[in-house]
């Protein structure tokens, strides 16, 4: 078994090399078309700490060994162990630490090298850092982020692989972001750091090595994207396709494929899970009348559950067909690749789905 996880680990970038420190930690010039998932959330995080001192980064290995993903390659070099710390494997301390040190003024970036052990520190997370602010009557504030990878990966089974978008979402004073693209990751991670209130920041392995256009305003140290705006990300008019993370790609394969079928799909890409963007969505459904959800989570109490349930209230008239779902299966994720390709939606599923939507 060791074995099969160091091949998924080498593959993902666990144990890549680190490059050179000589090199600039934003190695890419302003000409450049294309920028990894991975650099932009260590530009983002580079481009934070030298914007406001009081922000600073901690977890599990994110120092010395530059970070499990390397997303914090070489800022312990830049900015010290007083703004880059590293801590012992204990989620519940490192989190009260971070939740603390921001009641006290500070802006921690609190790294979890993956959500699943985040339930470590959920008591942190939700009774310390969400409730404060009303607890306290508006008077003490927790401008924090908690980020890391959320969702399955590949081949580490039922314990690592689980999407926690929708169980953040449902906690009163958390805000739920989740990038899909290079745009996203730089964009909402800095608007995320610079927010006064607590941020769950849902990243996907995945997606940490590809890498995507990105244009001289993404790339300029002040850019940052709205918290609560969703995207479309393409132009439909049959079926409004709504996802967030990984899945938006795999949306956009789907309308792709569908589009040589004459199906125009619409795909809005969240972003943001919490505040939901009711506009966007709104202007998609009375524009398509139809509409699917896309999200790895379980389907009970999922994110698609929750947006199912708005149109219905607020768009009811506009609908031609009930909201249809497609999520992951409702069992804890197989280790075996083919299971778990089998419990995860693929594109084929959406395609289907679609087809049933549209009758």
């Amino acid at each position: 078994m060791l074995p099969g996880l160091l091949q998924q680990a080498r593959k993902h970038g666990v144990l890549c090399r680190v490059p050179r420190l000589t090199a600039a930690i934003r190695g890419f010039a302003s000409s450049q078309s294309e920028m990894t998932v991975r650099d932009a959330l260590n530009s983002a995080l580079d481009e934070e700490l030298a914007r406001d001192d009081k922000v600073y980064v901690l977890g599990e290995e994110v120092g010395e060994y530059q970070g499990a993903y390397k997303i914090t390659r070489g800022l312990l070099q830049k900015y010290g162990a007083d703004r880059v710390k590293d801590t012992p494997i204990t989620e519940a301390g490192f989190t009260g630490i971070a939740v603390g040190s921001a009641f006290a003024g500070l802006k921690p970036v609190c790294e979890f090298m993956t959500w699943n052990f985040a339930m470590q520190a959920i008591d942190q997370i939700i009774n310390s850092a969400a409730k404060t602010l009303y607890m306290s009557a508006g008077k003490i504030s927790c401008p924090i982020v908690f980020r890391g990878p959320n969702g399955a990966a590949a081949g580490v089974a039922a314990q690592h692989s689980q999407c926690f978008a929708a169980w953040y979402s449902s906690v009163p004073g958390l805000k739920v972001l989740a990038p899909y693209d290079s745009e996203d990751a730089r964009g909402l991670l800095k608007a995320a750091i610079r927010d006064p209130d607590p941020v769950v920041f849902l990243e996907n392995e995945i997606m940490y090595g590809q890498a995507f256009p990105v244009n001289a305003q993404v790339l300029d140290k002040d850019f940052t994207l709205p918290i609560g705006k969703a995207k479309v990300m393409r132009e439909g008019k049959h079926v409004t396709l709504v996802s967030f993370s990984k899945m938006v790609g795999y949306c956009l394969k789907a309308a792709d494929h569908l589009s040589k079928e004459g199906v125009h799909c619409e795909v809005v890409n969240l972003r943001t899970i919490k505040p939901l963007d009711k506009d966007t969505l709104l202007a998609s459904i009375k524009k398509t009348h139809k509409m699917v959800t896309v999200e790895e989570g379980w389907p009970q109490c999922g994110v698609g559950s929750e947006i199912a349930a708005l149109m219905q209230e607020l768009a009811f008239d506009e609908l031609d067909a009930p909201v249809l779902r497609v999520t992951g299966a409702e069992v804890p994720m197989p280790y075996a690749a083919n299971l778990e390709a089998a419990a995860l939606p693929q594109v084929d599923d959406i395609i289907k789905a679609v087809k049933k939507v549209l009758g």
